[in-house]
């Protein structure tokens, strides 16, 4: 290895030699210095970024050609951020600084200068390399699809990359400047809280990042709802200082990380998963509207299939009561059905019959409070497709019914209605 080392070291110096002398005994002596230096310049670095291409391209060809990358995910997520490249980088700078020497020799200022840029851009690449390892860790916890595990990285890689940019700035001014870090880092202590206050939205995106990947409230393609800004859609990147969501009139909306925390979420994801979404909704009816229903009318609306037993069995329940009643011939002595209330109950067996509202979950037709627009009757259920289309299709056949079926029931519908 010695032996080859010294080889390498005695051709560089050969050549550095034949540029030196040839240039010495064919240029004039006012051009010698500059056209020695600059000629051995575009050799080193000819002969660098010969190696560098060489060996780049023998390793990508390498991984690429020899190897599966979907049977080895790791292989993939490398090949893919190019840490390689980095890899190859650093060594051809490490070739150059040693070979420095042996071609600059004879020009000491020159090989203290070049030494000194080799030397920042081997932190440069350095720097390069461990970025590009960060996203090959994210890389393959994206082939692995799991999305909590690349929010934590997400959090943790953004933070490394703002303090390793930080650091490496102190590294680069200590090479530069020949000045020691201790030097540097001693006198940031003086401006610790100015620190604090430029990185706090860094660190509270940081804190937020563990969170939400630890507690697995949401994560990258969920569909959520921010009430605070006015907000729905689906989550399309959450970095460490801001998280974009692409709303469902297509346009991006970006909040502060920060706010995932701090702010009211709705995760509507559960509801997409699951295939259902709810429908609550109320219709409004005229209080004046309201009455007791007599026999001929009981009669009538006992054509109505779904209703028709109830109002069967209803009718025996309450004329059995009426004969113990004194005073039974008025109507408003025990119980008496309503137009509202067996409207009500029709309205409860028209969604339970619906094939399209989910039965396992609530299913319930209920009075609100009393408003100044007239009585609430609200739907509450589960349309069994939570897809918007589909589920406004649905809803909206359902209150298409309701809506024109309550005059069978001699209601009268206000003309507000409220949506909640």
């Amino acid at each position: 290895m010695k032996n080859e080392l010294q080889d390498t070291k005695d051709f560089l110096q050969n050549i550095s030699d034949q540029i030196h002398y040839f240039v010495k005994d064919n240029v004039h002596s006012d051009l010698v210095l500059i056209l020695q230096i600059l000629l051995k310049f575009l050799f080193l670095a000819g002969l660098v970024f010969v190696l560098d291409f060489i060996f780049k391209f023998l390793v990508n060809t390498i991984i690429k050609n020899f190897f599966d990358k979907e049977k080895y995910p790791v292989l993939k997520s490398i090949y893919q951020s190019r840490i390689t490249n980095s890899i190859v980088h650093l060594g051809a700078l490490s070739f150059a600084g040693y070979a420095l020497l042996s071609v600059f020799y004879r020009h000491p200022k020159s090989f203290a200068l070049l030494e000194l840029i080799v030397n920042v851009s081997i932190i440069f690449v350095v720097a390069g390399m461990l970025f590009r390892a960060l996203t090959a860790l994210r890389n393959y916890f994206v082939i692995k699809q799991d999305y909590y595990k690349i929010m934590a990285l997400n959090a943790i890689s953004e933070s490394i990359k703002i303090f390793g940019i930080f650091i490496l700035t102190v590294v680069g001014i200590c090479v530069i400047f020949g000045i020691r870090g201790t030097t540097i880092l001693g006198s940031l202590g003086a401006i610790t809280a100015v620190l604090v206050l430029v990185f706090r939205d860094t660190i509270l995106g940081f804190v937020t990042g563990l969170h939400v990947a630890t507690s697995k409230n949401m994560k990258v393609g969920d569909w959520i709802g921010i009430p605070k800004y006015n907000i729905e859609g689906n989550i399309s990147d959450i970095s460490l200082l801001t998280t974009k969501i692409t709303n469902f009139d297509k346009t991006i909306s970006t909040i502060p990380t920060y706010d995932l925390l701090t702010t009211e979420i709705k995760n509507l994801q559960v509801m997409s998963e699951s295939n259902t979404r709810r429908i609550k909704k109320s219709i409004y009816f005229n209080i004046n509207s309201f009455k007791f229903l007599n026999d001929e009318e009981v009669e009538r609306l006992k054509d109505i299939n779904l209703i028709s037993d109830y109002l069967e069995q209803k009718s025996l329940e309450i004329k059995k009561e009426k004969e113990s009643l004194e005073h039974n011939d008025k109507t408003i002595n025990g119980r008496q059905l309503t137009n509202i209330g067996v409207f009500r109950y029709y309205a409860q067996k028209y969604i339970e019959n619906d094939p399209d509202v989910d039965k396992k979950g609530v299913v319930m037709v209920r009075q609100l409070d009393i408003t100044p627009q007239g009585l609430p009757l609200e739907v509450y259920c589960f349309a069994n497709d939570s897809k918007w289309e589909r589920f406004e299709q649905i809803q909206a056949d359902i209150f298409d019914h309701l809506l024109v079926a309550s005059k069978e029931f001699d209601l009268q519908v206000m003309q507000v209605s409220v949506k909640v």
